[in-house]
């Protein structure tokens, strides 16, 4: 050991091994099977492997399966959204405002040893959108434009239909289109709803095939469709923050890993995942040349 090349190499050995084993933590990012999940998981995979992180990718789950995936260890890391944390993993229906629907989530599955990290800017709630030069001609710019609108057009003529498009689920839910509804006064009858898969709505507004449709307010059809989400003024969507959201063991395994989370998250806001969404929806753009496309242009990659 007095040797000195014996002792370097002996040295250099110790923190190459040292190293190896401080680099050689497997992540699991899950995400789910639509395009603004696969987009997330996709730059969450490519963010955390330019950290030094090994990282596995298993994206184009359905949302219980991704769920039940984190709870059992089986996914490490996932990006959801506090409405349906509450509405689908919790059952809770209250209405709460976007700070207490984060709280709550957090809270609830703190239990779980789940931990929610800081939410980002990205808002993927419901919004009901009209093409944009039906918005100009009939001057809608919230819901309450619009109720006053079919209140107006069913007054002047009873006969005449207004068309809403949206999909099955809300067309039947208990918080779903009667409720919104009540809320806002106005009222479609059987003939005036189409029910649809989710993503015929966008196709069938962009074609004015519908006055006004049931969409997401961050999908990238929005936009290359030219549609015009209409303001809710008297809050009847929930929010639907998206989260980074990691196992607690992962955490502690990781010490600097919430910091990197949080520095992605805050990069992350409604319009700039819209225009990401556009990119593979409308552009044909790969999933994966926008998300690390989005990592460099905000100097994270």
């Amino acid at each position: 050991m007095r040797n000195p090349r014996i002792t370097a190499l002996l040295v250099f050995t110790i923190s190459l091994f040292g190293t190896m084993q401080a680099s050689a933590t497997n992540l699991i990012v899950g995400g789910k099977n639509f395009t603004e999940q696969l987009i997330l998981s996709s730059m969450t995979q490519q963010y955390l492997s330019a950290k030094g992180y090994t990282v596995d990718l298993k994206n184009g789950l359905g949302t219980t399966i991704m769920r039940q995936a984190l709870e059992s260890g089986q996914i490490d890391i996932v990006w959801d959204y506090t409405g349906t944390a509450l509405i689908v993993y919790n059952k809770i229906d209250e209405k709460l405002d976007q700070d207490e629907s984060y709280q709550r989530v957090k809270e609830l599955d703190a239990r779980r040893n789940l931990v929610w990290l800081n939410p980002s800017a990205l808002n993927n709630t419901y919004a009901l959108a009209v093409p944009q030069k039906r918005a100009d001609e009939d001057g809608l710019n919230t819901i309450e434009d619009l109720a006053n609108k079919i209140n107006q057009m069913h007054q002047q003529d009873p006969d005449k239909k207004y068309l809403l498009g949206v999909d099955f689920e809300f067309a039947s839910r208990p918080d779903g289109l009667a409720p919104l509804q009540a809320l806002y006064g106005f009222n479609l009858d059987r003939s005036e709803v189409k029910q649809m898969d989710a993503g015929l709505v966008y196709t069938a507004l962009h074609n004015d095939q519908l006055n006004v449709g049931l969409t997401y307010s961050s999908d990238g059809r929005v936009q290359g469709f030219n549609l015009k989400l209409l303001q809710d003024d008297k809050g009847f969507f929930p929010f639907y923050s998206a989260v980074p959201i990691v196992r607690k063991e992962i955490l502690d395994a990781n010490p600097q890993l919430a910091e990197q989370l949080n520095a992605l998250s805050a990069k992350i806001d409604t319009a700039k995942m819209t225009e990401m969404n556009k990119k593979v929806d409308i552009d044909q753009l790969p999933i994966a040349q926008v998300a690390a496309d989005f990592l460099r242009t905000e100097g994270l990659l």
